[in-house]
């Protein structure tokens, strides 16, 4: 059998001698729905004023109206990114400068800088080490005078412990915002992940499970929170009068409007959401039932009442028991041929943004300013389930890369089970 062979490191043969297929979810239905728009010669219907074209064109509403159905919340407000998107959810529940937001660090950058867009204060709290999700007893351990919101984000495609934190929220008169970029489709006790929150929303970025090259869809049942959203997208600072708006809290608009020609991709890509993520559960299973039983590793979980979209497969390692460390695991399959593996993730209170206290200018400003009301710390030890995966146990497969049909996930689960078959050899020489 092929695991029995030399590993391909070693001078052996490659468990997969030929590269995955990128992902790509674009069909001929998404093809000719951007070309009506261009035919339409309507590309964009925005107006930066208060007009009838103030929520944009006829594609944008669908879009928008496809999403609150699906999803079934109240309201659905398209954006260019799921970033301008995040911005926006901060800006409309009211942050004023220096207050503070539990973020998760084991997540995409703009979780964090979204905070930092409206002067407030990111406050990092630990991570659950089976979802990979904000712990809830950190995150109430981190709370504060000054705190205002939990940003819980479901990270690789699990929802965050929902009820626990709603439930911390509301005894501390807090807001919540889902930050469901990597998690369209997956469930929560019966309830669509990103739909739990004051706010959510999901990404289109073009490696997201349903695209439209870049773009966003923030959710709410809130009305209120809703049209300060709408505004904050469209240069709220230039409508405000007209519409007779007047709390000017944070009314300081933007561009995040979404085109057309992507409404109209989006509208067909949302159609095939769950199939999408059904297939993803059905490569996520087999690999499951394939990888069993290898040593010091272990394969996702999935928490009781909830469904996993599998953005990433997010596997944990005991390099005690492998007696390997996860750097010479890696290398030992890359050269077996898997492609997208990676053996760390984010640690985002350790970045050089945060270790100096830098953002705007070169003072250090908010944190040096005295609308910062108290030293928050990043160093290395606030969060240390989410360092050590960092360090040393973590390591994730992005299932968002390719097309994997049961043929590419029958190759994975063979390089894998070829390493596992060879550790010793691989661990010769290992100090």
């Amino acid at each position: 059998m092929l695991n029995k062979q030399k590993l391909a490191l070693l001078g052996g043969p490659k468990a997969i001698d030929r590269p995955f297929i990128r992902y790509n979810p674009i069909g001929a239905e998404e093809v000719q729905a951007a070309k009506a728009v261009v035919e339409s010669g309507v590309l964009s219907q925005f107006i930066g004023a208060w007009h009838d074209d103030f929520n944009g064109g006829p594609k944008v509403r669908e879009f928008e109206r496809a999403c609150e159905a699906y999803f079934g919340v109240r309201h659905a407000i398209t954006v260019n990114s799921w970033s301008s998107g995040l911005t926006a959810a901060i800006g409309a529940i009211g942050i004023e400068p220096g207050d503070e937001v539990i973020v998760s660090p084991w997540t995409m950058c703009a979780s964090a800088t979204a905070i930092l867009h409206w002067n407030a204060i990111p406050v990092f709290a630990d991570i659950e080490p089976d979802t990979f999700c904000l712990d809830p007893a950190a995150v109430e351990a981190s709370i504060t005078p000054y705190t205002k919101a939990i940003m819980a984000v479901d990270i690789f495609g699990h929802s965050a412990n929902m009820h626990a934190l709603m439930d911390i929220a509301a005894r501390h008169g807090l807001k919540v915002i889902s930050d469901t970029a990597q998690a369209p489709g997956a469930t929560y006790h019966g309830r669509y992940a990103g739909t739990l929150a004051h706010v959510g929303g999901y990404s289109l970025n073009y490696h997201k499970h349903i695209h439209t090259g870049e773009g966003g869809i923030l959710v709410t049942d809130d009305d209120v929170l809703a049209e300060r959203m709408r505004m904050i997208r469209n240069h709220a600072e230039a409508v405000v009068a007209d519409r007779g708006w007047d709390d000017l809290a944070n009314m300081i608009g933007y561009n995040f409007r979404l085109g057309e020609i992507e409404s109209a991709m989006g509208i067909e890509q949302l159609k095939k959401l769950a199939g999408f993520v059904g297939d993803r559960q059905r490569a996520a299973q087999r690999l499951d039932s394939g990888l069993a039983g290898l040593k010091g590793l272990r394969t996702p979980p999935v928490v009781d009442g909830c469904t996993h979209a599998y953005y990433v497969y997010a596997m944990t390692l005991d390099p005690a028991v492998l007696g390997v460390p996860r750097t010479r695991l890696l290398e030992a399959l890359a050269a077996e041929g898997v492609q997208g593996l990676s053996g760390a993730y984010q640690n985002l209170h350790l970045l050089p943004m945060y270790q100096k206290k830098m953002a705007y200018g070169s003072k250090g400003f908010p944190w040096t300013s005295d609308i910062c009301h108290r030293d928050v710390s990043y160093a290395k030890g606030i969060c240390p389930v989410a360092e050590e995966l960092n360090d040393s146990s973590y390591m994730g497969f992005a299932m968002c890369l390719h097309q994997l049909s049961d043929t590419e996930i029958d190759l994975l689960i063979e390089a894998f089970r070829k390493v596992w078959a060879n550790l010793s050899a691989l661990a010769e020489g290992v100090v």
